[in-house]
């Protein structure tokens, strides 16, 4: 049973580590199909084992949550994720599924195409946009409005008058793979750094926070649904028509079907015709047809029962092994990577393929010159998935895996229960440094403003930061002597450096980067515990008995406090001010705040969302994302969202500025 349970924690921390990477990051770093074998494999234990029952666990989460960098609004209908497959067994098991509780099989298909983009849902009062909001957790998105209305995609007049009054529509925003090309054809020609792929492009576009910015992206947006109580029609397919009717962009490759063999005719001849379409599919959606059908099979807590996505499979081609690099992560491992010959894959050229671990790199017993099959994960990741056994390279030219660190020369460590060799020397191998000290001021960690990627590597070859410590303690004068540290700039970052400290335990405990700790462990212990020093006397069993925390964790936590250098570092932290107790916390601030519930919409000219969240935490308060009757007041700035709004006018909440907020905690 203990097994069981450690097995749930960590497809757990797996799947909110690569929820995070996909929504937050914009970045895969495996496959679809790899991520839905990890989510099912949870969805089947935790069902089997409901003594493990967490309502936090991602099983029960929609997206990838909200950012802070955007005001956030709820959606007037719940944006519920697909459930998918990737064969036909499993499709004719949804099929049956239907059948039983409608107790008909005689009954429509809608079938679309699956867009590989962002995810977003507009909001439409008497034929104008109102507001566009990102998918969110599917109760509640960013208000990206602004970035939407550059996209001439979007109507934001409908072009004749709608009905119903007042809808939601959902789609996806895209970018179309010549359009793709050419920007990277202009990023290449200015010097800039190509982008990876159209969907983590779109993604990432829709959220900057320059709306002249995004509009300078080629993005489309591809809608898909009409939600509404006020529907002049029972079928979806219709509504896809009327859509284009009032001037969305709705492709019309939608299909309808009367039988699932019908539906097979539409997944297969996409799955041939998909490389001649303009844009990038990775699937099929299928939706019952009927919306009063859809209605009486309702929802999961996280699918909608009436529909379902089927999968492609990614394209797999052979190329040829060119040699191995060993990289080097923040915790040590040592990950080989394949230099290929170029391969052209899912519309673009593939040069290197992860093997992810030593186990996977001693399967293939790789040769220089091998003939070897590619494939990318979930159209994006290229991985190694087989060799061509009649066209291998040489016997002697068999790859070996290192011994010593290809970046400090440090001998190499493999223990039983982990697939990969890591690199001992922590405190010295340069890409473990500086991995360590990028996590430490990362968004969800201390979150300071001013030291990015390139500053940190800088920093460390320069000699000023060789752990995080060291943050604490910069030389300013010597850092404005560097090209392109202007006085403004590094003002911000000595004034990033110095916010930090008021930085909650929880934060720093995640920002020093215990292994396997991530934010959901770090909520969890601190929870917990009262103080660091707390949890640097707890024993292995009183670790691994706090919920959540599994074998691998409670081991990882220990070992990192029987290390002494960890332990001056952290008491170096202390010296410089972070917070290392719940004691700590309530110290560094007031109490002006305490009992209060506080909503923040809007934006602001003297504080960025997050500023405002930090205060009103140091001060005692409690941030809402939602306003209900419990809200004590509402912190508005310009553009202050408008469901908002109406329902703090409703309920006779007061709204209060920025001004009258500072005036309330000075």
């Amino acid at each position: 049973m203990k097994e069981i349970k450690s097995r749930i924690l960590e497809l757990r921390r797996l799947i909110i580590e690569h929820n995070h990477n996909y929504y937050d990051l914009d970045t895969n770093l495996i496959s679809d199909f790899e991520y839905d074998k990890l989510f099912h494999e949870l969805v089947k234990l935790e069902k089997e084992y409901p003594q493990f029952f967490d309502p936090e666990s991602p099983s029960h989460r929609v997206g990838g949550g909200l950012s802070n960098k955007f005001d956030s609004d709820e959606h007037i209908y719940p944006m519920y994720s697909l459930d998918n497959t990737y064969s036909y067994e499993e499709l004719d098991s949804w099929f049956k599924r239907i059948v039983k509780v409608l107790q008909i099989s005689d009954f429509e298909f809608c079938c679309e195409l699956k867009y590989d983009g962002a995810s977003v849902n507009l909001l439409y009062k008497g034929g104008t946009l109102i507001r566009g909001l990102t998918r969110g957790d599917g109760l509640q998105g960013d208000d990206i409005t602004t970035n939407l209305k550059t996209l001439n995609s979007i109507p934001l007049k409908l072009s004749k008058e709608s009905f119903p009054d007042e809808f939601e529509i959902r789609g996806e925003i895209i970018i179309e793979k010549d359009s793709f090309k050419a920007l990277n054809k202009k990023r290449e020609l200015s010097g800039e750094s190509l982008f990876m792929n159209p969907r983590n492009t779109a993604s990432g576009s829709i959220k900057l926070l320059d709306s002249k910015e995004v509009a300078r992206r080629p993005l489309e947006c591809f809608l898909y649904s009409i939600v509404s109580d006020n529907l002049n029609t029972n079928k979806h397919s219709e509504l896809l028509t009327l859509g284009r009717e009032l001037g969305f962009n709705i492709p019309e490759h939608d299909k309808v079907y009367n039988t699932i063999d019908g539906v097979k005719d539409y997944i297969e001849y996409w799955d041939k015709e998909r490389e001649n379409l303009p844009f990038e599919i990775d699937g099929i959606v299928i939706k019952v047809n009927n919306i009063s059908y859809q209605k009486k099979l309702g929802f999961t807590s996280k699918f909608p029962r009436w529909a379902i996505a089927y999968k492609f499979k990614a394209e797999n081609l052979q190329t040829k092994l060119s040699s191995i690099s060993f990289n080097v992560g923040r915790t040590g491992a040592i990950t080989p990577v394949a230099n290929l010959e170029p391969v052209l894959i899912s519309g673009s050229i593939v040069k290197r393929a992860s093997l992810h671990s030593y186990d996977q790199f001693i399967k293939y017993k790789l040769r220089v010159n091998d003939s070897i099959f590619v494939e990318k994960g979930g159209e994006i990741i290229p991985k190694i998935t087989g060799i061509d056994h009649e066209n291998r390279g040489l016997e002697e030219d068999e790859i070996d895996f290192p011994h010593i660190c290809p970046e400090c020369d440090a001998t190499l460590e493999k223990h039983k229960s982990e697939a990969n060799y890591f690199c001992p020397n922590s405190l010295n191998c340069r890409p473990q440094a500086i991995g360590r000290i990028q996590h430490f001021v990362s968004r969800k960690a201390m979150d300071i403003d001013g030291l990015g990627d390139e500053t940190i590597r800088l920093l460390y070859d320069k000699g000023l930061l060789n752990d995080v410590s060291d943050i604490y303690n910069l030389d300013y004068d010597k850092i404005s002597e560097f090209d392109g540290f202007a006085k403004k700039s590094v003002e911000n970052l000595s004034m990033g450096i110095e916010n930090s400290k008021t930085k909650s335990f929880q934060k720093v405990l995640y920002g020093i980067g215990i292994r396997y700790v991530g934010e959901s462990a770090s909520k969890k212990i601190t929870k917990h515990i009262d103080s660091i020093y707390d949890l640097i006397n707890m024993d292995y069993e009183t670790l691994s008995s706090i919920d959540e925390i599994g074998d691998k964790t409670a081991y990882s936590i220990v070992s990192y406090f029987n290390n002494d250098v960890n332990n001056k570092m952290l008491e170096r932290l202390k010296n410089a001010g972070l917070i290392f107790s719940k004691d700590e916390e309530s110290k560094n601030i007031s109490n002006k705040l305490k009992g209060k519930k506080i909503v923040i919409s809007g934006v602001f000219r003297n504080y960025s969302r997050g500023e405002l969240i930090n205060i009103v935490e140091i001060n005692g308060g409690e941030i809402k994302s939602s306003v209900s009757s419990a809200i004590s007041f509402i912190i508005g700035g310009d553009k202050i969202g408008v469901s908002k709004k109406e329902k703090a006018e409703k309920l006779n909440i007061q709204i209060i500025t920025e001004e009258d907020f500072t005036n309330l905690i000075s």
